[in-house]
């Protein structure tokens, strides 16, 4: 049925019929906050990747998972996690890919070295990971792969060329994906959030000092996260209103680039 999950139902009492979910980056920010969403529900069996090994570890065992440390920027990094992940279970049903990185500044003074690491992370990892999962799931006739985008990939962002590049094409991905499978019962979910409250803007090295748009917080793109495999939705925004920039910029962009340079 359009609009509804793929997946099947499961509870704590039958573990044999709850659904297998990978998340990674699940050692802190946005991953962090949906494994634990996702352990709250009681009906999935938990796979959590993240390079932070001592976290990673403990947010698997305050949540019930298991801790799949792995380094996705690193050239076989994807496959040992996917042979790990299915290794475990025989299957993943569900992906959520939030790993990634970030990445501010001049463009023309970037590091040719963190462009590459920056689009390896966020890009080359997730198409490669979701590549590695899919047939599986096409086979089984079910699954669902959530990505989790940024609102920079969908308007661009000053002084963030390379990440809102990354995230961009990230969004393009997605889109293609779903015509090639329609009909097979598998579902492909954009997360788009805007500003989140994570230790991402420390670890990319510049911090966020605009007043608005406020950071929300990150259990609320795991809420948003639950909200779209319970109803099998394409795109999410969080918070919803960004999706009116986003409409006005695919209406009027060239209004919409003279507001955005007069507001910064």
């Amino acid at each position: 049925m359009p609009g509804s999950s793929p997946l099947p139902s499961g509870n704590g009492a039958g573990r044999v019929h709850q659904p297998v979910v990978l998340v990674t980056g699940a050692s802190s920010g946005i991953g962090s906050a949906v494994a634990a969403r996702l352990a709250a529900e009681g009906r999935w069996r938990l796979l959590l990747s993240g390079r932070d090994e001592g976290r990673l570890t403990e947010i698997a065992t305050v949540t019930s998972g298991t801790a799949l440390p792995a380094d996705l920027a690193t050239e076989d990094g994807c496959e040992r996690l996917a042979e790990r992940a299915i290794g475990l279970h025989d299957r993943v049903d569900v992906l959520v890919a939030s790993a990634g990185v970030g990445g501010a500044g001049p463009f023309a003074d970037m590091p040719p070295a963190a462009i590459d690491n920056l689009l390896t992370v966020n890009l080359s990892a997730m198409l490669r990971l979701v590549r590695l999962l899919l047939p599986g799931m096409v086979a089984r006739g079910r699954g669902h792969v959530v990505m989790i985008g940024s609102i920079a990939g969908r308007l661009g962002v000053r002084q963030e060329a390379v990440y809102a590049a990354s995230k961009g094409a990230l969004a393009t991905f997605a889109e293609s994906l779903r015509y090639e499978l329609a009909g097979t019962g598998v579902r492909v979910t954009m997360v788009i959030p805007g500003v989140v409250d994570t230790p991402f803007f420390d670890r990319r090295g510049v911090p966020y000092r605009r007043s608005w748009p406020r950071p929300v917080p990150a259990e609320r793109v795991a809420e948003a996260v639950c909200q779209a495999l319970a109803r099998g939705c394409d795109d999410v925004f969080v918070p919803p209103w960004l999706a009116l920039p986003v409409r006005l910029y695919g209406a009027m962009p060239g209004l919409f680039r003279k507001l955005a340079t007069r507001l910064g």
